[in-house]
């Protein structure tokens, strides 16, 4: 989990910074129709939802397609990332969800486009994507950037759950001081699920999460709502 020099540490947050124009703050992933159901309303229901997500679906999906994208990318392997980008689409719960991966994919792979230091040869393989999953443009500036892998998918997962924590402060509503205790509770979690990812079987791979698939679907259809998913 370590991390060798402040190089690295210093792409890596810029990678999980929200400030990085991707569009991943306007994606709730359900949160905002679960909000409307009534499922979730307080710190305690918010916080069973995002670490359901996080066990259900992060953490047995994202986390080890990640790491197999990383290493696909980075030994150029360029089939197995198509085959693990193709796979991780296909296991999207719903037209909302798969919209999201494939904008913020096709964002940050524009963004890596305008970056000074990745190769274009190199970069054609990533934008020759037809259709570009966030996960396997993260794992490909992982491996441009020659970043380790374990602190890679940290950083991901992270990123993943301060942004669905801001959701929850915006449509539960939540106090900042929630948000953070939720943030301090996950991130105690991470190096576990990182190191269970790292040794999960390409079969134990995937999620089952019908009621995110169903909330989801609503959210579409939502009459009134912050965000795109």
């Amino acid at each position: 989990m370590s991390i060798d020099n402040a190089g690295d540490l210093v792409r890596l947050l810029q990678l999980a910074s929200p400030a990085l124009p991707i569009g991943a703050f306007s994606y709730s992933q359900g949160l905002e129709a679960a909000v409307e159901a009534g499922i979730v309303h307080d710190r305690n229901s918010a916080s069973d939802w995002i670490n359901d997500l996080l066990s259900y679906s992060l953490a047995i999906t994202d986390a080890p397609v990640l790491l197999r994208l990383i290493d696909a990318w980075r030994t150029q392997d360029y089939a197995g990332a198509v085959r693990w980008n193709d796979l991780f689409l296909a296991s999207r719960e719903s037209a909302e969800i798969r919209a999201e991966t494939v904008q913020m994919g096709f964002s940050l792979a524009r963004l890596l486009t305008d970056l000074d230091g990745i190769e274009a040869d190199e970069l054609g393989h990533l934008t020759g994507l037809k259709e570009i999953a966030f996960p396997a443009a993260f794992a490909f500036a992982v491996a441009a950037w020659n970043l380790p892998p374990a602190p890679a998918l940290s950083a991901y997962l992270w990123s993943w759950a301060e942004n669905q924590v801001m959701a929850a402060l915006k449509t539960v509503p939540l106090g900042q001081t929630d948000g953070q205790r939720l943030l301090f509770a996950i991130g105690a979690r991470l190096a576990a699920i990182v190191e269970r990812a790292a040794e999960l079987g390409d079969d134990d791979i995937g999620a089952f999460m019908p009621r995110l698939a169903i909330l989801s679907s609503r959210h579409e259809t939502q009459y009134s709502r912050l965000f795109r998913s």
